[in-house]
């Protein structure tokens, strides 16, 4: 099942900048390995925010939030899900 997934990052401003760099590298490897797993199918930047939007694969709402609580940042995230149907009108590439 494909999922729609909006993830904003909260780390504080003022945060310790030795954690965040450990957490920018943990979340790199786990993005990687989640995207080699086919869970994270296509990610975009949202220009002049700590946000993403992004595509995720799952069997169901369980397993999606297992991959999401997964991710190092997870403490300091806010995330909207959005669960996908097929639209009758797509153009189907």
């Amino acid at each position: 099942m494909e999922f729609m997934v909006h993830i904003k990052n909260t780390f504080p401003a003022d945060g310790s900048k030795e954690l965040l760099t450990q957490l920018v590298k943990q979340e790199g490897e786990r993005a990687a390995e989640l995207a080699a797993q086919g869970v994270i199918k296509k990610l975009w930047r949202r220009a002049g925010q700590k946000s993403n939007v992004g595509i995720w694969i799952a069997a169901d709402a369980t397993q999606l939030h297992s991959a999401i609580s997964s991710l190092p940042f997870f403490p300091w995230l806010e995330v909207e899900v959005w669960p996908l149907a097929e639209h009758p009108n797509d153009p189907k590439k």
